[in-house]
């Protein structure tokens, strides 16, 4: 056997890290899907309560020490959803600031379109509430470094959606790269591919932009900011870095509907010691939908939605003549069978990867920590994304400045 081939049996017996590990990395872990028990429930105050915002409260409805005590949303029928998961008594706002007032909300979940997600991200500091924003930090890089700013001159816990840090599939996957079993790392291929239009339906034409928002620059940043950022997350979070430059291209293609954000993307990062990610996201095309490879030397590590596997280099192939070359490649194999990266000892309910961001963030308020998701890393996921976006608008070399690292 080529001695870079990875057998089953030795992958196998090294074993996955616990799960039970986790807990020292600041992973919380459960076994079953409540929540952790606290003696004084975290009051929280949803803002937005769309399909994203009411998935989050599903998710916490049931969870001992902590209840949905407040809803807000602009659109009457999505604060309706939303209550209907809240504790008893919950109260309904239209207006994000009159939620900030309420006095028996200790933190807010932030579950509304980008661009809302700076103003209302700095109106929940100065109220002195706890912060669970989602995806990403903001939709212009000057947002992004002011709030950066304003959460370091904060006691208060502040948690971003970039949940795949809280899943002990990538916390494995990091693990046997820094144990060499894929060898010297040089890329990264990233993709997130639909076959969907994206759109929701509107009755009201008025209402157009604002319940198709990632349909629309001013809104969002299209598939490199709504389904590209987990990923690009996951690269730097791999790598314990960002990316040093970028470049790339992005169109509108297929869904030609008046939307002017792109339908497709390719963006190319390149990070120290010349390792490349290409990250792409297609909205006509579904093949393999979300995928993560990692290429090394000695082995590939393909990460899908909620399992990995490792496939060996080989360099040992037959030879021949083929074609009247004598000594050429008979069969060019270099891809093994695929190794299933298992995780030991895990728990009998393996939650989603929300579900363990949410567990993290309330353990965070109770013993006054640091989100694994914090500022610092999602700082650097955010400006990796807007910088990928202009140099896609702009056909260019976009690099990392100085002042992105303040």
């Amino acid at each position: 056997m080529d001695e870079n081939n990875i057998s089953r049996r030795k992958f196998v017996s090294k074993g996955a890290i616990a799960l039970s590990g986790l807990a020292a990395l600041g992973i919380p872990v459960f076994g079953q899907s409540s929540g952790p028990a606290v003696e004084d429930p975290v009051r929280i105050g949803l803002i937005g309560a769309g399909s994203r915002g009411c998935g989050l409260a599903d998710l916490i409805k049931d969870w001992p020490g902590v209840s949905l005590v407040a809803c807000c949303d602009i659109i009457p029928a999505h604060l309706q959803n939303g209550l209907a998961l809240a504790a008893k008594g919950a109260k309904g706002y239209s207006d994000h600031r009159q939620l900030l007032e309420d006095k028996k909300v200790d933190a807010v979940i932030i579950a509304t379109p980008l661009f809302l997600h700076y103003p209302m991200a700095v109106d929940s500091l100065a109220a002195g509430k706890h912060i669970y924003l989602e995806k990403s930090l903001a939709n212009e890089i000057s947002q992004v470094l002011d709030l950066t700013k304003r959460v370091r001159q904060s006691s208060l816990v502040f948690q971003v959606g970039y949940q795949y840090r809280y899943y002990g599939l990538y916390h494995r996957v990091k693990e046997i790269i820094r144990q060499n079993w894929a060898g010297k790392i040089t890329h990264f291929e990233c993709q997130y591919n639909r076959n969907s239009n994206w759109r929701v339906p509107v009755d009201d034409p008025k209402m157009e932009r604002t319940l198709n928002w990632r349909m629309y620059r001013e809104y969002c940043g299209g598939p490199l900011s709504e389904l590209c950022a987990h990923q690009i997350d996951m690269v730097n979070y791999m790598l314990d870095s960002h990316p040093i430059k970028v470049t790339g291209m992005g169109g509108i293609n297929y869904w030609k509907d008046g939307r002017d954000t792109y339908d497709n993307v390719r963006a190319i990062y390149e990070y120290p010691d010349g390792i490349k990610s290409s990250v792409t996201s297609v909205l006509s095309n579904a093949y393999n939908g979300y995928s993560i490879r990692i290429l090394g030397d000695k082995a590939t590590v393909e990460i899908q939605r909620e399992k990995a596997f490792i496939y060996s280099e080989s360099t040992s192939n037959a030879r021949g003549t083929v074609d009247g070359v004598t000594g050429a490649t008979l069969l060019t194999v270099t891809q093994g069978q695929p190794v299933e990266i298992k995780m030991d000892k895990q728990p009998q309910t393996l939650l989603e990867p929300t579900s363990y961001a949410l567990q993290g963030f309330l353990q965070c308020i109770q013993n006054k920590t640091k989100p694994v998701s914090n500022i610092e890393t999602a700082k650097d996921t955010s400006l990796t994304i807007l910088i990928g976006n202009r140099a896609m608008d702009t056909e260019t070399f976009q690099t990392w400045k100085p002042e992105y690292s303040m």
